[in-house]
């Protein structure tokens, strides 16, 4: 499988049909409440940094669609019948008009997401061991991976994965560092997720090391860009001078040309 550090060509949206919202039990501009998001916020919010950091540019790239707790529906006829994953990542669609429609449709984004994390909660812990890798597979997500960081008070394991072969999940394996870290590796991703003591980490075998300070980095890629907008203004600003000092010039020249 090609990883997803590169760009990918981008799918074309193809809308099929107005979405009638008011007919929905939901209302895709309110998530529905989650009681027990304490537990889980922390480490959605690194997963989400980490991945936003490393695969979108902080949602700058096109091609690339990441979410959190939004709507994935998996019956054209039916848009009611619909997950909410903790985690989903999608490579070579057109993430501008997914949100757009507020909704992800596979059949309309020209793809299934590639990637699916859930983060372990009490009220969803059996679902997301029991339901979801079924209900996953038939959408045909790649790779389904699971989080808890109570050490497996949810899922009854720290964490787990699972790869997409032949519309069947077979379980990623996984390692225990020295230090304890559980690591198992994602070809979607091209990184290993790992648990260290409750808390997401990402290691990078290229580098031989973790990903770390994806908030630093998104200041520093804010601050890159902000430079990079200043010298094209000051370059436009400087374009438009030299035009203008251009065309006094020239309107010197057809002065003088006219009294000679």
């Amino acid at each position: 499988m090609t990883t997803a550090t590169q760009k990918q060509a981008m799918l074309p949206y193809v809308k099929r049909g107005e979405i009638d919202y008011a007919s929905l039990d939901y209302n895709p501009d309110e998530p529905e409440p989650m009681p027990e998001a304490m537990e889980q916020e922390f480490v959605v919010q690194e997963i989400i940094g980490v991945l936003a950091s490393r695969f979108t540019d902080f949602s700058n790239r096109p091609d690339v669609f990441l979410s959190s707790n939004t709507i994935l529906c998996y019956d054209p006829s039916n848009l009611n019948v619909r997950r909410q994953p903790d985690i989903y990542l999608a490579f070579g669609v057109d993430q501008q008009a997914i949100r757009r429609r507020r909704i992800y449709l596979p059949w309309e984004a020209g793809k299934p997401p590639d990637l699916a994390l859930e983060v372990g909660s009490e009220s969803t812990g059996s679902e997301d061991t029991v339901v979801k890798p079924r209900v996953y597979a038939t959408i045909g997500i790649s790779e389904y991976w699971r989080f808890d960081p109570s050490g497996g008070e949810h899922h009854g394991a720290p964490m787990s994965g699972d790869i997409l072969r032949d519309g069947v999940y077979h379980p990623v394996e996984l390692t225990t560092e020295p230090d304890g870290v559980l690591k198992g590796y994602s070809d979607v991703m091209g990184l290993f997720l790992s648990w260290d003591d409750g808390w997401p980490r990402f290691y990078d075998s290229a580098t031989g090391s973790y990903l770390e300070n994806w908030r630093q980095e998104r200041v520093a890629r804010e601050a890159e860009r902000a430079v990079h907008d200043a010298e094209r203004a000051a370059h436009e600003a400087e374009r438009a001078a030299l035009t203008a000092e251009n065309e006094r010039l020239r309107e010197l020249v057809r002065r003088l040309q006219s009294e000679g």
